[in-house]
């Protein structure tokens, strides 16, 4: 896919790999529009990266399809790159009791239901576009999962199960978007330097650093959103999970 001159759609864009990967489709040259729940920060990446801000909850529809309108406005929409997430941690029976069954269904609003409501919008607003390079490619959709959907830990729970969700949704929602030249990846971070982790004390981050094999270190955000330009890059990436983790596997706790 050709990044020059189209529009993309980045939500959670507002901090982490959202924004990272705003700046990075930006710097390529595509017209980009920041989506966050916190309208200060989506200003100002968008104000980084010369994009356009909007502000919404990615599970309303009316804030995702006002987000495309603005997208549809500065150029062809062929990409939507869905980063928003949430991991509040809970385990099943903790000290208070059960897990709080609200939270459940708020985690799996935001990363599950926000992640697919994303894709459907998306993908009906590049059916609509023209196909184009040699493959006739209409548009890319790229969802952020975990590699916590495979290797949940202690008190993720919720969190494992919506990224589980994300990565079941990918391959048959490829399959469906296929026959219309659309692409559906998913990429499974491993642990990354972003604001969910920013708060751990020193010896907790310590302890995380000996868990990736190679490099030894937390992933960044650059490092997700040089995996967005590849996926976009190649058209025969379609419909699978990258893990993108330094070989590390979580151990339980």
């Amino acid at each position: 896919m050709e990044l020059k001159g189209i529009a993309a759609l980045v939500t959670g864009g507002g901090s982490g790999l959202g924004a990272a990967t705003a700046e990075a489709l930006a710097a390529a040259g595509a017209r980009v529009v920041v989506l966050d729940m916190r309208a200060e920060a989506a200003e100002a990446v968008a104000a980084r990266i010369g994009g356009v801000a909007a502000a919404g909850d990615v599970a309303d529809p009316a804030a995702v399809e006002a987000a495309l309108d603005a997208a549809g406005k500065l150029a062809p929409l062929r990409l939507a790159v869905s980063c928003a997430g949430i991991a509040p941690p809970a385990r099943v029976v903790g000290r208070d009791g059960p897990h709080d069954l609200a939270l459940f269904e708020r985690v799996i609003r935001v990363n599950l239901i926000g992640t697919f409501n994303v894709l459907r919008l998306a993908a009906a607003r590049m059916q609509r576009t023209e196909p184009a390079g040699p493959d006739g490619e209409r548009g890319l959709i790229v969802n952020t999962a975990s590699i916590a959907a495979y290797e949940g830990q202690f008190g993720q729970c919720a969190y494992a199960a919506s990224k589980a969700g994300v990565v079941g949704l990918g391959l048959p929602a490829a399959r469906e978007l296929a026959r219309t030249g659309i692409r559906v990846m998913t990429i499974a971070p491993g642990l990354m330097e972003t604001p969910m982790l920013a708060g751990l004390p020193d010896p907790a981050r310590e302890a995380l650093l000996t868990l990736p094999l190679f490099p030894k270190r937390l992933g960044e955000a650059a490092d997700f959103a040089r995996l967005v330009l590849a996926i976009a890059a190649n058209p025969m990436l379609n419909g699978e999970t990258i893990r993108l983790d330094g070989a590390l596997r979580l151990p339980p706790l």
